[in-house]
Parts: structure tokens; C-alpha cells; sequence
């Protein structure tokens, strides 16, 4: 006999028994939780006055622009004036910053100084910090968190339907471990706040519900920052209220962290006129990371990606041959590398890879002993030096297959996926998601095109008995000065090596306005969120990831920020 379905019941006021399924339970207990929880009187465009006149009272710069609607970008800033490019029209002081310092010395502290978790990830600090100042009707911030989304469209907030038109992407992984850690990291500080006796006069105990800490875990993935603290010693996360109303365009980074006037200061990214939204740049993200972290898909991206796991096998006869090589060119045997929007798809490291992975035994010698073999590693990435045209024909077939195996594995074909997107009745969520979709496939399509395309051309050059430019001692100095042909050995992992760390930092570029040594660059869009990929936390049943905070060399003192979602 089967097991018999278990179903809660209870008395009716007439002595019946009404029957309630787990599912209703469900519902009912999120009902009443919900009602617990912390909300304001009004919408958060009805406090936009209120934050401006705290931060003019604060010191911050406020003449220069307004808080305005921007229809599918939602709110962002509005040039009140003409405004020049490279002009400085904000800046924050560290008073306005919500930061893991601030929490420290908060209601919060008592409880940080105990729990190594919270120790050890600071955006899960500021995370907490602010749940607890939202409760806090004395808080100084509340002029900021009042304008706060009071949702977002981050996946946390995709329904399981929408989630679906993410499979076979790139991100659903990260989606999903995204969602299961936050739910178990909710569990474990439930638990925490609720037993713990330093966390006694924490204002959660009677308002800490799982759409709560979604909210939290969301308002900081969007929007954290990376500061330098007081003495510069050190980074530490913040929230920069105001300044993460900006919405993201193409660009160069154009904030800074101004430790001589202790105050995070933007300048413009170009001309505005008056009337125009002003805009900042996040850091060169893919669109994966847009969406998993920032909740919007940016359709100009001129730095998306896909990524590519490729290694040479330890069981291949050349191993240790090819591994020696890729040693000597400052690249790992096995890496993942992206697949650029770009012309070429891949960049010189990719190219140096493959030119490796492909090289026969005779290359590979050549490459360790043969004649100026140290000099002949500089120009694995240089596309003016072939190895062999066997060698470009090789590798080229290599990436167009590849990219071809894993575009079969997408349930959807981009005429399909172009077809969804004209429906008018599709969720904002859906879109993005098969938007994202899409995107990855026309990646792919185009290093399929380049690749046959590559193929063809150095297989006529076979053909035709063309002479194969050889490498001269001299033409180091070609090498020096032009950054895409600088000898890989001499330079870092590009993109490359950021998307071998989850594509969750990129390299940017600091603007003019933070040359001067008393600034620290804000560089946008480079904080982990709070989603975590360990399985295990130390010491608790919460999943943590370490944050970009603590990740980076202080000494480096930049700062990395990930603001705002898309339609604020």
C-alpha cells in the first residue's frame, strides 16, 4: 500500500473538521508574517524631497540635477542645469554612507562582535545594518531608505515560469545558487536573532521575514560600493545614497573616493543639457552579470561575453609540453575564458591558448628550445605571428565546432527566442530573461561565422603556399607600445581570468578626475552579491560567499561598486 497523504486539520466553530493543505499553510503563515514586517506610509517618490534636503543638509552636492522618472530605466538623475563633461556635480560625505563601519557601531555590533559570519562577509553586515535601521524610527538614514525600491528584478523575484527561460543559460546556475543560499542564509539568522543573546535588543525579532532579508540581500547586491575607510588603511562596503540613483551606460569610470575631503565625488561622464539624464558607467559587466546582480539587461553592451571552460587533458601524450608553454605565456592549462560580442570573439590570451592546445610536438619544441623560444612566448597572442597556418587552421575549426556544441545545447533557437520577444503580454522578468538568452546565442553564432571565416582564409593561405610571417628578434619593439599586441607574459589575465572568478570582476580603467592621489576610484559594478556558491558556511547552516571586500588587496585602494538596478 502507498504511504497515506498527510493534510493538517482543525475544529470549526460547528464541531466540523475543515481540512488544510500544506500549501495553504504555507500561504497563511507568509500572510502573517508579511504583516510584520517594516512599510512606510506612501510611495518612495513621495520621499525624494525628503532625501535631497538631507543630503543638501548634510553637505552633499544637490543644485545640479533632480530625481526624475525615466520610464523603462525607471528613476534616475536629471541634469537640472548644463552640466560639461568631466565637470564635478556630486559628492557624497561619508556621514550620508551606510557602511559595515557604521553597522559596527550600531545596534548591530554587539551581535558582529560575535558572529564570525558576519565577521568575515561584510555584505551581509550591511545587509542586517540595513534591516535594522529601516526598523529603527530614529534612524538617521531614513531619508535613504524610504526611497529604497520596495521590490526589485533581480531573479530573487522571478516566479518559477520566468526562472525557466533562463535554463541552458550561462546564469541559471548562478540563479539558482543565488536563490538557495539566500533562503538558507535567512534561515540561519532567523535562528540567530532569535536565540542569541546579543542580538536581544536587535529591532528584527518581531519583523525578520524571508521577503524581508530578499529585499535586503537585493538593495545591497545592487547597490554596494567599495570604499576606502577613514584612515585609507583599508576597503570597506557602503551604500552611497543619491549617487546609486545614476543608471549605467557605456563609458569609463567617472567616480572616486576623495580621501582628503572624505567624500565619494562624481564627475560628469560627458556634456548634458539641461533636461538630459546624466549617467554613470558600472565596469565592463556581461549581461549575465547584469541580470543576476543588477536585475536589468543592457542592450548596448559593448563588454558582454560568454563564458568557455577549455583545458588541455592530463592524459594527452603532450601534456606536460603544452602545460610548459602555457606556463611560460602566464596562462593555466585549464581556464575559463569568454567569448566576446566583439570582432575578433576572443582575446589574445584565448588566441594563445588555442594556438598552444593545437600546437604539435615539433611546435611545442620549438616553442621551449628552439631558437629565441623565451622571445617566441610574446607572440602567442600577437595575431601577426602565426604558429603554422595547420596550426590557425586547427584552432579556428576548434572554436567554430566548440561554439556550435554549445549553442545545441539552448532549447530555443534565436528565430524563436526573437519571436517570444514581440509578445506583447510577456513579463518584464521573461524578457530579460530571454533577452539574456538571446544574447549568449548570437555570441556564439558570431564566433561560429569567425571561425569558419578563419578557417577558410588560413586554409587558402595553406593552399596557396603563402609564406608564413616569421618571427624576428627586432619585432619585440613592435609589441611594446600597442596594448593589444603587448606579450602576454607581460601583462595580466584579461577578462579572461576575471570570468574564471564567476565573471564577477572586470578591469577598469580610472578616470582623469582620479589621478590625484588623494582619490580612490570607485570602479563600478565589481561587488560579489550575497547569492554565494560554497555549500557549506563555517560554522552554520547559512550559505556565505566572501565579498569583493574582503577579496582585494587594500593597498590597492580602489574601490569597486555595484549600483543600482535598472529602474530604480
Amino acid at each position: 500500500m502507498g504511504k497515506k497523504s498527510r493534510v493538517k486539520t482543525q475544529k470549526s466553530g460547528t464541531g466540523a473538521t475543515a481540512v488544510v493543505s500544506p500549501k495553504e499553510m504555507m500561504n497563511l503563515i507568509s500572510e502573517l508574517l508579511q504583516r510584520m514586517s517594516v512599510s512606510f506610509e506612501g510611495i518612495r517618490e513621495d520621499f525624494f524631497s525628503e532625501l535631497m534636503a538631507w543630503a543638501a543638509e548634510c553637505g552633499a552636492s544637490c543644485d545640479g540635477f533632480e530625481i526624475s522618472n525615466f520610464a523603462d530605466e525607471g528613476y534616475g538623475l536629471k541634469a537640472a542645469r548644463d552640466i560639461k563633461a568631466e565637470e564635478l556635480f556630486l559628492w557624497i560625505p561619508r556621514k550620508m554612507l551606510m557602511t559595515v563601519d557604521s553597522a559596527k557601531n550600531s545596534v548591530l555590533g554587539l551581535l558582529y562582535s560575535q558572529d564570525r559570519i558576519l565577521q568575515a562577509m561584510g555584505n551581509v553586515t550591511l545587509a542586517l545594518h540595513l534591516l535594522c535601521e529601516r526598523a529603527n524610527p530614529s534612524s538617521p538614514w531614513l531619508p535613504y531608505i524610504k526611497t529604497l525600491p520596495a521590490d526589485y528584478d533581480t531573479p530573487l523575484y522571478f516566479e518559477e515560469e520566468e526562472v525557466r527561460h533562463l535554463l541552458a543559460t550561462q546564469a541559471i546556475q548562478d540563479v539558482l545558487s543565488q536563490y538557495k543560499n539566500t533562503a538558507r542564509q535567512y534561515a540561519y539568522f532567523y535562528k540567530v536573532i532569535h536565540t542569541h543573546p546579543n542580538a536581544s535588543k536587535l529591532p528584527l525579532k518581531d519583523a525578520f521575514t524571508f521577503d524581508d532579508y530578499r529585499w535586503a540581500v537585493s538593495s545591497v547586491m545592487t547597490r554596494q560600493n567599495q570604499i576606502p575607510t577613514a584612515d585609507g588603511s583599508r576597503v570597506t562596503l557602503a551604500l552611497i545614497p543619491l549617487w546609486d540613483m545614476c543608471n549605467h551606460t557605456n563609458g569609463l569610470i567617472t567616480t572616486g573616493y576623495n580621501l582628503e575631503d572624505d567624500r565619494c565625488e562624481c564627475v560628469s561622464l560627458k556634456d548634458y543639457k539641461e533636461g538630459e539624464q546624466i549617467y554613470i558607467f558600472y565596469g565592463t559587466r556581461s549581461n549575465a552579470e547584469f541580470v543576476i546582480h543588477n536585475g536589468f539587461f543592457f542592450e548596448d553592451n559593448a563588454h558582454d561575453r560568454v563564458k568557455i571552460k577549455l583545458g588541455v587533458s592530463k592524459s594527452e601524450r603532450l601534456y606536460a609540453m603544452k602545460a610548459e608553454v602555457l606556463a611560460r605565456a602566464g596562462i593555466p592549462a585549464s581556464s575559463i575564458f569568454a567569448l566576446h560580442c566583439s570582432e575578433p570573439p576572443i582575446s589574445a590570451q584565448l588566441l594563445a591558448f588555442l594556438r598552444v592546445f593545437c600546437m604539435t610536438e615539433e611546435e611545442l619544441r620549438d616553442y621551449l628550445v628552439g631558437d629565441h623560444a623565451i622571445n617566441k612566448i610574446f607572440t602567442l597572442g600577437n595575431t601577426e605571428f602565426p604558429v603554422s597556418w595547420e596550426n590557425e587552421i586547427k584552432l579556428w575549426t576548434f572554436l567554430e565546432t566548440r561554439a556550435a556544441l554549445l549553442l545545441k545545447t539552448y532549447k530555443t533557437t534565436s528565430e524563436e527566442d526573437r519571436s517570444m520577444l514581440e509578445k506583447p503580454d510577456l513579463s518584464l522578468h521573461s524578457r530579460i530573461a530571454i533577452k539574456l538568452r538571446l544574447a549568449e546565442k548570437e555570441i556564439l553564432e558570431r564566433a561560429v561565422s569567425c571561425g569558419r571565416a578563419k578557417r577558410l582564409h588560413f586554409q587558402k593561405q595553406l593552399d596557396e603556399g603563402a609564406p608564413l610571417p616569421l618571427y624576428e628578434e627586432s619585432d619585440i619593439a613592435l609589441l611594446e607600445n600597442a596594448d593589444a599586441k603587448l606579450p602576454i607574459i607581460l601583462r595580466k589575465l584579461e577578462d579572461d581570468e576575471r570570468v574564471q572568478e564567476e565573471m564577477n570582476l572586470a578591469q577598469i580603467k580610472p578616470d582623469a578626475a582620479c589621478l590625484d592621489s588623494s582619490k580612490t576610484p570607485i570602479l563600478n559594478g565589481q561587488c560579489k552579491d550575497l547569492n554565494g556558491t560554497q555549500e557549506d558556511p563555517p560554522g552554520g547552516d547559512a550559505v556565505m560567499i566572501e565579498s569583493e571586500a574582503e577579496k582585494h588587496d587594500p593597498s590597492t585602494k580602489r574601490t569597486e561598486v555595484e549600483p543600482k538596478v535598472g529602474g530604480k
